[in-house]
């Protein structure tokens, strides 16, 4: 069903694909580097082979949707009948994308708003959420942007890595290279903050680092109505029973979702990582 105004994102929101589905959401891929081998995230390569190669050492990088990517999806969704389109991204300070769909918006059949929502994984997908809802009610593209740029101001995410080698070596850490010198005797705890990843904590363990993580997380819920995410990559059982820890303590939880970050985000960040993310109503 065509909508008046429709919600574009990039599969680094990690939305599930009926939740897409059910909101109208179409999501642009970027693309992991595997080798020689250029995969679309989502389609051309799973979370488990970017976790295989990782364990390998095999070189990965990532890229941006090209701009020509970005136009195609852009006039896909014209043709269906929108006759406007909110297009909301991972964080401008981790990646191209944003710039990306700025270009390629000049040239769309149908104005385009482009919003470098700061976010990441379902950080940015309840940002997407947010500015569906309300498209879905009659809302205009101000109105949208509007709510997903209020859903991204209440948002926080929390990260636990196991090294920080993945992100050092992507170059996606920023000032969390204060943590380098010490990265071998201790488990990180990062943050997002101004789009970008800053140190939070330093834990000496794996066991203490995630307890840790739950009470942040937990803290920040409170007891008002929220929507919190779990994501991992490779680490299943550590994020089903952080999920059913913070389901019995979070007072206000609405929805929680629990799922394996794609190979975006897993690239730079390894096998181990478990994230929260918490979203207020």
């Amino acid at each position: 069903m065509s909508r008046h105004v429709a919600i574009v994102t990039d599969s680094t929101a990690y939305l599930p694909q009926g939740t897409m589905e059910r909101h109208g959401i179409t999501a642009v891929p970027l693309t992991v580097v595997l080798g020689d081998r250029a995969l679309e995230e989502g389609t051309e390569i799973t979370a488990r082979s970017l976790a295989q190669a990782l364990q390998k050492r095999r070189p990965v990088t990532t890229s941006r949707p090209s701009p020509q990517t970005f136009a195609e999806h852009y006039r896909k969704v014209a043709e269906s009948g929108a006759t406007g389109i909110v297009s909301l991204h991972l964080s401008a300070e981790l990646s191209g994308t944003y710039d990306a769909a700025v270009l390629a918006a000049r040239e769309s059949p149908v104005p385009v708003r482009v919003v470098d929502t700061g976010m990441i994984a379902m950080a940015l997908g309840f940002c997407a959420l947010a500015a569906a809802e309300t498209a879905e009610t009659g809302g205009t593209m101000d109105e949208a942007v509007t709510a997903a740029e209020k859903r991204a101001a209440g948002t926080s995410a929390y990260f636990y890595v196991d090294t920080l080698d993945y992100l050092r070596r992507g170059g996606r850490i920023g000032a969390a290279q204060a943590l380098l010198g010490s990265a071998l005797a201790v488990k990180p705890l990062l943050k997002l903050a101004g789009g970008r990843i800053e140190p939070l904590e330093k834990v000496r363990t794996a066991s203490k680092a995630i307890a840790r993580l739950e009470e942040i997380a937990a803290d920040r819920a409170g007891s008002a109505p929220v929507d919190i995410a779990v994501h991992h990559l490779s680490a299943p059982d550590r994020a089903s029973a952080l999920a059913d820890r913070l389901r019995a303590r979070v007072t206000g939880l609405a929805d929680l979702h629990v799922s394996e970050v794609g190979a975006v985000i897993g690239a730079h960040t390894g096998p181990g990582l478990l994230g929260v993310v918490v979203s207020p109503r």
